[in-house]
């Protein structure tokens, strides 16, 4: 598609239509309450929560997207010409509330921009999802495809959402005298919450500003304010630390759940480990009151559990997804993670147009069956790789750090600018 047409999950840049697939941070970063650039494409959820996630923004640039439906939008090319047509149709992502994909048409060929999402074909809740797209597509295939790749690594496999919902819960049912503490963020794993409700027959304790979220899609039923009504309390995801557990339980007995499918999503607690000189277990949890589904629930402290719930694809559900819309060329959303893999580095041999993604190295499917990674001319382990790809995000930090110091050096010399001290802590 031309430039300057669309813009999905991009603030700064110059576009005539705007599209925001979800509210999470990462994908809203530049749009603020003095955003204006042009109107804004999004769900019926997403613009309903607009206003509390970005107070002040103009409600008259948001445009609802129903899903399934698709939509017409003419645009005005840079090019001498008629108008360019283009038809865009938002499918459910089932990532957090409010979250969809974009299927963009239109004599430029067919685009998909999945977000973020999760495809659980096995789960009855998304099968109509799948349907939406089948239907959207139409036959066609995808010419580009914009992939989620937060979890683009075969080390990555996740159980569906509503096994790990039942492993959490199993957790919090073998501490019936314990409080409970789950970190979640302000935005996503409403379901899991709703789980534990039904299940427990409790409601949820949720911060302020997280009572006026559920209250705005309609789960208000379930949560509460008030500490005294519940053992069971959902806290902001960062809060929740070794130091806030050990000062918890000089209270009262209380155990900690972290419900994703982040491995460094407790580094934080790691670091806090080697501050207290001691190295942080490890083990599954032991329990005669948990079933054989709970073997990929993780002690990694005495007060903490990490349940791998996540609102992303693992690397099985990416490839049925990739084999599903069969796309020509194929990009990743994320840029840059601890544990980036370029999707084509495993399902490059699955896009129907290799020569346009020859810049782009693939590995055929025995090669992702034994784990590997094919990086310059050499095939390496995963692990080895993951080690390749940080020393290389470090080398490039290196290498700018340098040529800032080189400019403002420059500067100094002409007399325009100040001293900057050169430290190198890339660890």
């Amino acid at each position: 598609m031309e430039l300057g047409l669309i813009s999905v999950d991009k603030w700064t840049v110059q576009a005539q239509a705007y599209f925001l697939t979800h509210l999470h941070a990462d994908h809203t970063n530049g749009l603020s309450a003095k955003w204006a650039k042009g109107p804004l494409y999004c769900s019926p959820i997403t613009a309903k929560l607009i206003p509390l996630k970005i107070p002040g923004l103009n409600r008259l640039l948001i445009r609802v997207l129903e899903t399934g439906k698709t939509y017409s939008l003419e645009l005005v090319s840079s090019r001498p010409g008629p108008k360019v047509l283009v038809q865009v149709t938002s499918i459910d992502a089932h990532h957090c509330h409010g979250a969809v994909m974009f299927l963009f048409r239109g004599e430029f060929g067919c685009e998909l921009h999945t977000g973020d999402f999760r495809w659980e074909t096995t789960n009855d809740k998304e099968i109509p999802g799948k349907e939406m797209l089948l239907e959207a597509l139409k036959g066609d295939k995808v010419d580009i495809l914009y992939l989620d790749n937060t979890y683009c690594n075969p080390s990555f496999s996740f159980p569906p959402r509503h096994v790990a919902a039942q492993q959490v819960i199993d957790v919090i049912s073998s501490y019936p005298e314990r409080d409970i503490v789950i970190g979640i963020d302000s935005l996503g794993k409403e379901d899991l919450l709703l789980r534990i409700s039904e299940v427990l027959k409790t409601k949820i304790w949720v911060w302020p500003a997280r009572l006026q979220m559920m209250h705005l899609l309609g789960f208000e039923e379930s949560f509460t304010a008030q500490t005294c009504l519940t053992r069971v309390r959902a806290v902001p995801r960062n809060s929740l630390t070794v130091g806030m557990l050990q000062a918890l339980n000089t209270v009262r007995p209380t155990i900690g759940i972290v419900p994703s499918g982040l491995p460094w999503g407790l580094k934080a607690i790691k670091k806090q480990f080697s501050s207290l000189g001691c190295i942080p277990p490890s083990s599954p949890v032991n329990s005669s009151q948990m079933d054989e589904t709970t073997s990929s629930v993780t002690r990694v402290h005495q007060y903490i559990y990490k349940v791998p719930y996540s609102l992303h694809s693992c690397f099985s559900e990416i490839q049925e997804f990739i084999k599903l819309v069969q796309p020509s060329i194929m990009m990743g959303n994320l840029s840059s993670s601890f544990c980036y893999v370029n999707p084509n580095h495993f399902f490059g041999y699955m896009c129907r147009d290799i020569d346009a993604s020859a810049h782009c190295k693939y590995l055929k499917p025995e090669c992702i069956a034994e784990g590997k990674v094919v990086y310059g001319e050499s095939t390496v382990e995963c692990a080895q790789f993951n080690t390749v790809m940080i020393n290389r995000v470090r080398a490039t930090k290196l290498s700018r750090l340098r040529m800032r110091i080189s400019w403002v050096n420059k500067m100094r010399r002409k007399r325009r600018g100040a001293k900057l001290e050169y430290v190198e802590s890339f660890g």
